[in-house]
């Protein structure tokens, strides 16, 4: 566990070092937050559920971080405003990485001297989790941030790559039953993946790959968002309220459209993956094309058992790429996007939020929202398994959030 706490936190910094202090500051939208409030909050955590437990005589950093790096622990205390997060000037990021520093070398001397309950070291795997999970975010946030601005800056250049090869969308069946679902086994997973139990599902096929530039572009073209028949009626009201023409980040240049990503804008490629939806976009393009999204547990029942391999952040790709038909169907289960279904974000039978500050970590946020499986080119390979829930609102589209297809066999 040493090894990998270094690593981690290791990696979180190695995300944040290419980018100015400026970089670091901004915030774009109440729902994005600045890349310095990210790298404190992570450390936030480490200090608050492991070190003042565990640590004698435990010493605050800096007290006042207690209040201006709690994300939603009411447990806890009271927070600093999401959306005011950018206005928080100081600490400077000097001052951040500092914290950083000392809340590592304090947790990794209690890994190191086997310091740690059985208690405490579980805790530290759920931070570990935590902090993958805003790695991906720093990159989603960042990407936001320089959307806003009209020099549209890049993260980082793009390498040269091969044009993606046109891989033909075929279904994959599945005869449904009574299978199970939610995780199983050894291995960490958060407890929104539990109780394992049991689902019976009609029979259906899902598609072999996900909707791509190309095929969501043809959507566009047929006039989709102009078509209220295709949308659910608070899809339909948030496409006129928000003036919707086309996924996050596409412009239309004459006749093509370029998109803009962590390397700056580019041409589109039509053989990627179509991303930055939102499930109301997921759900009338699906609708368009004669098909539905899948539930989660049909996403889960044909993800089981297959290798958790694809296009996380470790290929240094940060963007979606082509599915590769050397693989057996169907492709880009794990990694590129992250896989809109229809079903609601919520309790497993059986479950229980743990006790403590803890157990506001997902169960509070179970209403409203949407499941995501398999994750995205942001994701770290080793966070995500095939019971692994995402969740966000229908209307979020920052996120690198795609389609697959799915339809009911009859």
């Amino acid at each position: 566990m040493l090894d990998r706490f270094a690593q981690i936190r290791a990696a979180t910094e190695a995300l944040a070092a290419p980018l100015s202090p400026e970089d670091c500051a901004g915030q774009s939208m109440p729902d994005a937050s600045p890349v310095k409030w990210h790298l404190a909050h992570t450390s936030w955590f480490f200090e608050t559920f492991v070190l003042e437990r565990e640590q004698p005589g435990h010493v605050p950093f800096d007290p006042a971080f207690r209040v201006l790096f709690n994300s939603y622990y009411q447990t806890v205390g009271p927070q600093h405003a999401r959306p005011e997060r950018g206005l928080l000037t100081r600490p400077d990021l000097e001052r951040v990485l500092a914290y950083r520093e000392h809340v590592s070398e304090a947790v990794a001397d209690l890994l190191a001297r086997g310091a740690l309950s059985p208690a405490a070291r579980e805790i530290v795997e759920i931070g570990l989790h935590h902090e993958q999970q805003h790695q991906e975010l720093i990159l989603t946030d960042l990407l936001h941030l320089f959307s806003r601005n009209p020099l549209e800056p890049a993260y980082r250049a793009m390498a040269p790559r091969a044009q993606a090869k046109p891989t033909p969308l075929r279904f994959v069946a599945h005869a449904g039953g009574l299978v199970e679902v939610g995780h199983a086994g050894d291995g960490f997973a958060f407890d929104n993946e539990g109780p394992r139990h049991a689902f019976h599902l009609t029979p259906f096929e899902l598609g072999s790959r996900l909707v791509t530039n190309g095929e969501y572009r043809d959507f566009v073209e047929d006039g989709g968002y102009a078509r209220p028949e295709l949308w659910l009626s608070d899809a339909w009201a948030t496409v006129e309220a928000e003036g919707w023409q086309a996924p996050l980040y596409w412009r239309r240049d004459g006749d093509a459209f370029s998109q803009l990503g962590l390397h700056g804008r580019q041409e589109l490629d039509e053989h990627d993956p179509v991303c930055h939806v939102s499930f109301y976009e997921a759900d009338a393009y699906a609708r368009w094309a004669g098909a539905r999204l899948p539930s989660e547990q049909e996403w889960e029942t044909l993800a089981s058992g297959r290798s958790v391999a694809g296009n996380f952040v470790e290929s240094g790709a940060l963007a979606p790429r082509g599915a590769d038909e050397r693989d057996d169907a169907p492709l880009q289960l794990f990694g590129d996007c992250w896989e809109w279904t229809c079903s609601p974000y919520g309790a497993y039978p059986g479950y229980a939020p743990p006790e403590g500050a803890l157990g506001e970590y997902n169960g509070k946020f179970m209403a409203n929202q949407l499941v995501l499986r398999g994750g995205s080119c942001a994701t770290p390979a080793s966070h995500v398994r095939a019971s692994y829930r995402n969740f966000f609102f229908p209307d979020a589209r920052w996120q690198w959030s795609g389609i697959r297809l799915a339809r009911d066999v009859r």
